[in-house]
């Protein structure tokens, strides 16, 4: 399967793509099997794995056990080169692009693109925009970049429209993990105005109103993750998923 077309086909036919990401520090053994079973039945899309920091060493034996688990897409989401496995399906191919440092923007790319051509995984690049949400995260740490200020939505936008001449299929805005706050409605608006690619938004989403208002605003791929690490709150996947999946009617 062509995950990148798989994406591109789950936007025009329902509206959206949900994803889940799980972080295989955080959820493991039975409870991960029970997890992805009770997300594929509430209509999630596909799982993205990985982290910015990521202490489990078994990392190929932990997207081995998410395969057997489902037949929805396994995406790596890659904290660093240690994290490329051929059972996955794809792997974002991220670039950080609303940073400065070389080693985020083509530095690990390098040492990366032998690994996913001899184990023939699929690669979608992808702009990688961290957004101001009200406290540092782990990527931001981790990544030494600084993000976009949440008030000024035209470098977002300028720095989207940028990946996407560069050849870049997707846009990721990213408040990151643990964010305080969401990636602002006027900043995924003007991205959306500016860029025709889809548009990812992750990061501080912690309510299926807030994921409507993000679709609203333009997004076309929902990932949300550790607020799913809690089970008390399994039972809101498929409302989150409904959120996504609203198909709005194309007018001439």
């Amino acid at each position: 399967m062509n995950i990148y077309k798989y994406l591109l086909d789950t936007i025009e036919n329902k509206g959206g793509v949900y994803l889940i990401l799980i972080d295989p520090d955080k959820i493991n053994g039975e409870k991960l099997s029970l997890f992805i079973r009770n997300c594929e039945k509430s209509g999630v899309d596909g799982f993205l794995i990985g982290g910015s920091l990521m202490i489990n060493s078994k990392f190929e034996e932990f997207i081995e056990q998410v395969k057997i688990s489902t037949n929805l897409p396994a995406i790596i989401f890659p904290g660093g080169v240690n994290q490329i496995s051929k059972i996955a399906d794809a792997i974002l191919y991220l670039s950080v692009v609303s940073g400065r440092n070389a080693e985020h923007l083509i530095g690990t790319h390098v040492l990366a693109a032998p690994i996913i051509k001899a184990k023939k995984i699929e690669p979608i690049s992808t702009g990688y925009i961290l957004v101001e949400s009200g406290t540092t995260t782990t990527v931001q740490y981790m990544s030494g970049t600084a993000p976009i200020p949440r008030n000024k939505p035209e470098i977002a936008a300028a720095t989207a429209l940028a990946a996407e001449y560069l050849g870049m299929k997707l846009i990721y805005l990213e408040a990151g993990s643990g964010a305080l706050i969401s990636v602002p409605e006027n900043m995924i608006k003007a991205v959306a105005s500016q860029c025709s690619v889809p548009i990812i938004v992750g990061g501080g989403i912690t309510s299926a109103k807030t994921v409507r208002q993000k679709m609203d605003s333009g997004a076309n791929i929902i990932v949300t993750g550790n607020f799913f690490e809690d089970e008390n709150n399994w039972d809101l996947v498929r409302d989150f998923a409904s959120a996504v999946h609203i198909k709005i009617p194309v007018t001439v």
